[in-house]
């Protein structure tokens, strides 16, 4: 089955480089996946805003594409006035799509700002900003890492879509599963909006073991077993992990997923070759 079938197709995650090497690598990766005509770009947004300048930059650079691009959004750390400033700038800049998150506090850093929480966020968004932005906000179908429940972070998240957001994009998961389960619950409290399963190809172990502890993304035991036996066999790695996500994301769907939004970590090569394979 492929992508285009479904309403919401695909999109894809960068983040801000930040060398002039960097840089001009964004543009290559952003072209060669706006060939795919993604529904949206998004580019992330360092703990506490510390990127806020870079992302504001490479938004600018990747929507020169002419793909919609979404910047990611939090709200840790930042007072209302900076981020009513910060939307200003954005509605100046002809942008009108966001991802809205509570972001983490980055060590040191003192208050944790006006805003706690991701629904409050989306909330302020709403009263300052109308509906002038499309807004998309994070799920976690194996539970946020920081939440005390599975069942109280599902409530934080029926939150978040019932205070304005139009979608949500999950954390990367490697289980379908895990995705169908929370999608089947959230059903169930009354969200209608689309959940868009979140995607990380597979293409180093070290960094994907330390993301997934981070983050509270489970790999499968079976999963962790193979990449161990590969070690540093950066092409068996690849392989085996172009295999994993191709079964992983023509599951999902099949299931019904209304998209994929995949993680690129600005490579583009892992993305496509599961894309192609789904085509």
């Amino acid at each position: 089955m492929s992508t285009q079938e479904h309403p919401l197709g695909i999109s894809f995650e960068f983040f801000p480089p930040n060398t002039d090497a960097g840089r001009e690598k964004l543009v290559g990766v952003r072209d060669a996946l706006a060939c795919r005509n993604p529904r949206f770009f998004s580019v992330t947004y360092g703990a506490g805003g510390s990127t806020q300048s870079r992302t504001l930059d490479t938004v600018r650079v990747v929507r020169e594409s002419g793909i919609t691009t979404a910047p990611h959004l939090s709200c840790i750390g930042s007072e209302k006035s900076q981020l009513r400033d910060l939307l200003r700038q954005y509605r100046e800049e002809g942008i009108d799509s966001l991802v809205a998150l509570r972001g983490d506090l980055p060590s040191g850093m003192g208050g944790i700002g006006e805003l706690r929480y991701a629904n409050e966020l989306v909330e302020f968004i709403r009263e300052e900003t109308g509906d002038h932005f499309e807004i998309a906000v994070a799920a976690y179908p194996e539970s946020h890492p920081q939440a005390p429940s599975f069942e109280k972070d599902l409530e934080n998240f029926v939150r978040k879509m019932r205070a304005g957001a139009n979608l949500a994009v999950t954390q990367y998961f490697f289980t379908a599963d895990a995705y169908f389960h929370f999608v089947e619950r959230a059903r169930a409290l009354g969200v209608e909006a689309p959940i868009v399963p979140g995607i990380m190809p597979i293409t180093n172990y070290t960094k994907l073991a330390r993301f997934s502890d981070a983050c509270g993304a489970e790999i499968p035991r079976w999963i962790r077993k193979q990449l161990e036996t590969y070690g540093d066999d950066s092409h068996a790695i690849a392989d085996f992990g172009e295999e994993v996500i191709s079964r992983l994301c023509e599951r999902l769907l099949e299931g019904g997923a209304p998209g994929l939004h995949f993680y690129t970590l600005n490579q583009a090569e892992p993305s496509l070759k599961v894309l192609d394979n789904l085509s």
